[in-house]
């Protein structure tokens, strides 16, 4: 029951991962589509967000996890890297109007962090433990 929990708990919060930050950069936007600030800002201002909600998000799903830390952590980061580019393949991509190449190294590559910050946490929380 509890490894269903935090496979459901992975899903759901993998995907928050993702919106969160999506739906914060409609904050930088006019109606019809236009930069409110200079893209470095916006780019800037929406990795500072899915930084603070993926730690958030990464704390919130360590509380289901009780042992094997480390291999939770790299599951959990690598899946939600997955899920973070799936989704902006299926929907940033497109609406950008631009190559996977080019989307990839001006977004996609942020998305390591979600690995690196997981990583460190399933760590720091094996060596608490021991």
């Amino acid at each position: 029951m509890l490894r269903k929990k935090i496979i459901t708990q992975n899903i759901l919060l993998g995907f928050l991962s993702w919106l969160i930050p999506f739906a914060v950069s409609f904050l930088f936007y006019k109606p019809g589509g236009e930069l409110l600030v200079p893209y470095a800002a916006f780019k800037s201002s929406i990795m500072v967000v899915g930084t603070i909600s993926g730690s958030y998000l990464l704390f919130r799903f360590f509380k289901f996890v009780d042992s094997d830390y480390l291999m939770n952590a790299v599951l959990v980061g690598w899946s939600w890297f997955a899920i973070n580019i799936l989704m902006d393949a299926l929907i940033l991509i497109p609406m950008m109007k631009t190559s996977f190449t080019e989307y990839f190294m001006s977004i996609g590559i942020g998305y390591f962090a979600i690995p690196t910050m997981s990583i460190a946490m399933g760590f720091l929380l094996n060596q608490k433990t021991k």
